[in-house]
Parts: structure tokens; sequence; C-alpha cells
């Protein structure tokens, strides 16, 4: 885990990580949040509506831009407080992301920055794009 302080951080700054989709996420996804749409548990209904297979929840692959700020940039000392998230393409079990996220702005006077993040799968193709504000303690 980083633990920069709102001296460390630049704009410019860069940080990302891997993660690879698994169906036991899904899961836990699916029993926390009580989300039972058939797109993200029934392979043939999602086929029958345009998906290869059924997709992974987009709220589960934006949560891994609060991953981002709260382990990589800035880390420890992280407060969450803002995400502007947009989805572009599917996510299905087993894909491999990476997410990216680089300061674009660094507002000393209040002690946070603003980051623009992306998500992008195995293929490099970008399935989420999200501008992200976090503070910094």
């Amino acid at each position: 885990m980083n633990k920069y302080t709102i001296r460390d951080l630049h704009v410019g700054k860069k940080e990302e990580f891997t993660i690879c989709i698994t169906e036991e996420m899904q899961r836990t996804f699916t029993e926390l949040t009580g989300d039972l749409n058939p797109m993200h548990l029934d392979d043939e209904y999602a086929e029958k509506n345009g998906f290869e297979r059924k997709i992974v929840y987009g709220m589960l692959t934006a949560s891994f831009y609060s991953t981002l700020v709260g382990v990589y940039l800035p880390g420890e000392r992280c407060l969450f407080h803002e995400c502007d998230v947009a989805w572009k393409k599917p996510v299905y079990i087993g894909d491999r992301l990476t997410i990216k996220g680089e300061i674009k702005e660094k507002d000393e006077r209040f002690n946070r920055i603003f980051i623009k993040a992306s998500i992008l799968n195995q293929k490099g193709e970008k399935v989420s794009r999200a501008t992200l504000v976090a503070g910094i303690r």
C-alpha cells in the first residue's frame, strides 16, 4: 500500500494494477447487493440480449476505482470523495483488467487530487473510464 502525502504527489503521477475477474467475485457481488438481474446470472439470457455470455456487474468493475485510490494513488491517507464513471464495453468472467490512474490536477489548498482513470481488458479495450477525486489526510 502506498502512503503518499500531498507533497509527494504531482500532476502526471501514474499508478496501475491488474486483476482477473472470477466467478466467485460475481457470486459475492450478487449476494452483497441482491441484484438478481439475469443479464449477470444467466448466459443464455445474456446471449439472447446481444452479449457473448453473462456480463459482470458494472459496479463490481467500478469498485476497483476504490482500490486504485485507497491502495495505489494516493493510498493509505486517502478519503475517496467522488467518482464519475462511464461503462464503454461489457466485462466477462475471466477477463483480466488493468486499472490505471493519472493525476490531472492537484489542489494543495484542500489536500485533494483529481485523477483521470480507466479500466482496460486483456485486449487493450477500454471498458470503463472515470474521473476520481481523492482527499489526502
